[in-house]
């Protein structure tokens, strides 16, 4: 080994030993693009409800004004751009429709940032819903390629948007499965997850292994309309 390439090992972060040690997020700004949709407003009243600093996205400042009024909880609203600037952490929750046109919009304003993908690409017919494969894997890869210079991970694929946003639901009992390539990236993901009560964040995989993730929501879709529930996913054996 090169003494060029040993100094830079020796100044890489050490990997956690304990999976479940993870940082203190608590001083961190999230922002939620998509913040005015059913998701994206769910997110952000349960990350505000817990004591995070949250500002919500919209392509026009007035609505996100609107619905982070409707929210409470200190929520901010501004025009994305302005979203993504103020904030250390930006979850992507627009629709799959125009998940790639808002991303190559924001690229220089998310540049540096860890960016939160937890879109879902979805289709749906007479059957039911369906999952759609990007052209790059899925919406977290789609991200990735689109974002160059930002940390790209993906959560939050999997809650619904109803418990989400229904103050008298205390605690929302599920797994947020993380994916990324840095699990330092990863484990602020789910330190943020976990910050909601009865949530708990899972490093689950690379980028690589995001499109069965982003699909399995089709599976919950068809499970809460035929049992008339809001399922969740848990993980065994953890």
């Amino acid at each position: 080994m090169t003494s060029s390439a040993s100094a830079s090992a020796s100044s890489s972060p050490a990997p956690r030993k304990d999976p479940w040690d993870l940082p203190d997020v608590s001083g961190l700004t999230v922002g939620v693009l998509g913040g005015t949709g059913d998701q994206g407003r769910g997110l952000a009243y349960r990350l505000a409800r817990a004591g995070q600093r949250v500002v919500i996205g919209s392509r026009a400042a007035e609505r996100a004004e609107q619905a982070a009024h409707e929210l409470g909880q200190g929520v901010e609203g501004a025009e994305n751009a302005e979203c993504a600037r103020r904030s250390d952490v930006v979850i992507v929750a627009v629709p799959w429709d125009g998940h790639a046109r808002t991303l190559e919009a924001l690229r220089e304003e998310l540049r540096g940032k860890l960016v939160v993908d937890c879109v879902n690409p979805l289709g749906f017919d007479k059957k039911g819903a369906y999952a759609i494969r990007p052209e790059e894997g899925s919406a977290a890869q789609q991200a990735e390629a689109l974002l160059p210079e930002s940390r790209v991970t993906a959560a939050f694929h999997h809650l619904s948007a109803v418990l989400l946003s229904d103050p008298a639901v205390e605690k929302i009992d599920t797994d947020v499965m993380v994916l990324g390539e840095d699990r330092e990236d990863c484990a602020v993901v789910q330190a943020l997850a976990g910050r909601i009560p009865g949530m708990r964040g899972v490093f689950s995989g690379r980028l690589r292994n995001a499109h069965q993730v982003e699909s399995l929501v089709a599976n919950l879709v068809s499970v809460n309309r035929r049992y008339k529930v809001h399922a969740g996913i848990r993980l065994t054996d953890l």
